[in-house]
């Protein structure tokens, strides 16, 4: 029986403390949680005082900002919407940097003797200490302050703004607690990964966002959206106090109950979840267990049958396989996959971009194919092993450009369509993908040189760290120098792309498409043969290079 489920007598005496004798423990836990992470080096404690200058700079500015709303028209437009804003962040920051807050795995209090209300009520206090939620409150006190006018409103203003950062808490807590196992797996260190796209992602929508706002004539273009969101909490809670300004008390107190109830359902959620976590067995590892469980993923089963046979397929399977499974290739690939096709399609969407902006997706993809042997590791050495000769370094690094086509070409392809069909161009399309495989095969030419000539190792003990200590040079002249390089491997294309618009003789940029694929080819194809007698002649340096992290 589980100390969640055992009677009120038993246990030791903490089991019967209840959530007001809980909180300071918790709140003291948290503050020790993260005094000691601060201790463990300089860099880090640089970089959380950093952080927490630069958080509290934004957030003063947002309440700034917001305050200087107060008596606009449309001030409800923006500070309702921000509040549901808010709450998806604080619902989706747990999946993705739950390593930044040990508190979030309930799973280290399985064996304490603590019942799940006094737990969940300490754990609530305790995760009201730190930046993120003093950023919260400035942001919802600055939202009740520019919507707050009359005695009234601000009474609803003083409840609703602890009740919308309370609100956004649970939800957190909630969402983290039902993904507890998964965050602890390697599917969730694979979101943690992918966090930085997140944000990067984040701020294109942002900045596309805001430049449509000004082009719509400020925030009156909100209104539509705000009207719907002021019934759903926790922004409801804000458009209470809008709706008391109004004079509509009713109404105002029919949209914090709501907040109050969705705070409410997202308690009881989290104690659900709590419950189970703490008392239901681990049945992740069951399946896997299971003998007549089929192996998948097998030599010749599947789609892995169509790849040729030797060495050249399974060394497309392997390079494929990291792709899909290590933590870093994939967060390099997904990236470079999202930031290739937002670019242009968002500068397409803007009416400002050109079919033009669709090579950046060869080159975001490109890049994948420096520094290969990096993603291998300590592992290399099998590698290494079975190369003895030029020819054998030739058909990997052949087999692995192979692999990396397999994706990046259909997808420029897609990107391409995309941007014209956006832009209504479709007469410099097949200009425009024939530019695009020619940068592709230039990156494939230098990536494969740069990979034997300036390989560097990928830790795998960090979130945000893609280079050894000591190799950042080498990463800079690998990456940089290679994409130089390629831009000018690419100049005859480039300059008979500019030639042809210059003469106005549009209707020869077809070929282009065909001249630009068989000039890709011929560049990628002389890459390898270059890279190939290097790679076999540096295999121990190579070893040494990619084995430091």
């Amino acid at each position: 029986m589980s100390v969640l489920d055992a009677p009120a007598d038993s246990g030791p005496r903490t089991g019967g403390m209840d959530g007001t004798a809980l909180v300071p423990v918790f709140v003291t836990l948290k503050l020790t949680l993260l005094r000691n992470g601060l201790r463990q080096s300089a860099g880090r404690r640089a970089a959380y005082i950093a952080s927490v200058v630069v958080t509290l700079l934004i957030a003063a500015g947002q309440l700034i900002g917001l305050i200087a709303l107060r008596g606009n028209a449309h001030a409800e437009s923006l500070a309702v919407p921000l509040a549901a804003v808010l709450a998806l962040g604080w619902a989706v920051m747990p999946l993705f940097f739950a390593a930044g807050d040990e508190t979030l795995d309930p799973s280290r209090l399985v064996m304490l003797p603590l019942r799940p209300r006094p737990l969940i009520a300490a754990l609530l206090m305790a995760s009201l200490v730190g930046i993120g939620p003093l950023f919260t409150l400035c942001l919802t006190a600055g939202s009740v302050i520019a919507l707050a006018h009359g005695a009234g409103a601000a009474v609803f203003a003083v409840a609703a703004a602890p009740l919308t950062l309370l609100v956004c808490v649970a939800l957190a807590r909630a969402v983290a607690t039902a993904n507890s196992r998964l965050l602890t797996s390697r599917k969730g260190r694979d979101l943690a990964v992918l966090s930085g796209l997140v944000i990067a992602v984040g701020i294109q929508f942002v900045n596309f966002g805001a430049q449509r706002l000004g082009r719509a004539g400020g925030l009156s273009a909100l209104d539509p959206a705000a009207d719907v969101v002021r019934w759903l909490p926790p922004a409801s809670a804000i458009g209470s106090v809008d709706s008391a300004s109004q004079g509509s008390y009713g109404r105002a107190a029919v949209q914090l109950l709501l907040s109050v109830a969705a705070l409410a359902l997202l308690v009881w959620l989290w104690q659900r979840s709590l419950v189970k976590l703490m008392t239901a067995p681990d049945g992740s590892t069951l399946a896997a267990a299971e003998p007549g469980r089929a192996k998948s993923g097998s030599r010749g089963s599947g789609l892995w049958a169509l790849f040729p046979e030797g060495r050249t397929g399974t060394v497309m399977q392997r390079s494929l396989r990291y792709v899909a499974r290590d933590p870093k290739t994939k967060a390099a690939w997904v990236t470079a996959l999202a930031i290739g096709l937002i670019v242009p399609l968002l500068n397409a969407l803007q009416g400002t971009g050109s079919v033009y902006f669709a090579c950046f997706a060869a080159g975001m993809l490109g890049i994948q194919m420096y520094n290969q042997f990096g993603q291998d590791a300590s592992a290399f050495w099998m590698v290494a092993a079975t190369i003895s000769s030029p020819r054998d370094a030739y058909l990997e690094l052949r087999a692995r450009a192979l692999a990396l086509l397999l994706i990046t070409l259909p997808y420029t392809a897609l990107v391409t369509v995309l941007t014209c069909a956006l832009l209504g161009d479709w007469a410099k399309l097949p200009g425009v993908m024939g530019l695009s495989f020619a940068l592709l095969g230039a990156m494939l030419a230098t990536g494969a040189v740069a990979s034997a000539n300036f390989p560097y190792s990928i830790p795998q003990d960090g979130a945000f760290k893609n280079v050894a200590p000591g190799q950042a040079g080498l990463a800079w002249i690998s990456v940089f120098g290679g994409m130089v390089s390629a831009a000018l491997l690419c100049a005859p294309v480039i300059g008979a792309t500019i030639w042809l618009h210059l003469a106005g003789a549009q209707g020869w940029l077809w070929l282009l498409l065909p001249v630009g694929g068989v000039y890709g080819a011929l560049i990628a194809w002389a890459g390898l043969r270059v890279a190939a007698p290097r790679t076999a002649d540096r295999l121990p340096e190579i070893l040494a290079a990619v084995s430091k992290g």
